[in-house]
């Protein structure tokens, strides 16, 4: 399984000023869960975002071309299909930035997107690339398991 995991305003932030322009909980509990015993696949913004630390329980690859990089703790690649390859069969989930993000669309199966309620107007703020209804299948808006404030949704790539 490749999937996508992210968090997302009604104005399509993701980040701002190099953080998550939120905090929930419960967000952070299921992002732990899903992911945990899988590869989890960032950019270099998003492993410096984290701390430069590997999320424990997970297989860490951070994407770079910047040989300076501090990756300490992680696989380094310099492109998606690198890094999916040396992931072999087992479960896969891209957790950001925005680069990535649009990059792994083209490789993955799944789009795991938790709506948030909070409103970022900010010309700085990073944005998910459009979800493209031609390519991905809408699943049911449902209460996130989790956080009840929240909203859960799965895109599942369309048949080709």
């Amino acid at each position: 399984m490749r999937g996508l995991i992210v968090a997302i305003s009604p104005e399509r932030v993701i980040g701002l000023g190099g953080k998550i322009p939120w905090h929930y909980k419960g967000d952070l509990r299921r992002f732990k869960r899903v992911t945990m015993a899988s590869a989890i696949i960032m950019g270099r913004l998003t492993w410096e975002s984290i701390g430069k630390r590997p999320l424990p329980g997970r297989r860490n690859i951070v994407i770079t071309s910047r040989e300076d990089a501090s990756i300490d703790g992680a696989n380094r690649f310099a492109d998606v299909p690198s890094a999916l390859a040396s992931c072999g069969s087992g479960a896969v989930w891209f957790i950001g930035g925005a680069r990535i993000y649009e990059e792994a669309m083209l490789h993955v199966d799944v789009l795991d997107v938790t709506w948030v309620p909070d409103r970022i107007e900010h010309p700085d703020a990073v944005r998910f690339p459009a979800i493209d209804p031609a390519a991905w299948e809408t699943g049911p808006e449902l209460v996130h398991e989790d956080e009840p404030s929240l909203r859960r949704q799965v895109f599942t790539r369309r048949a080709s």
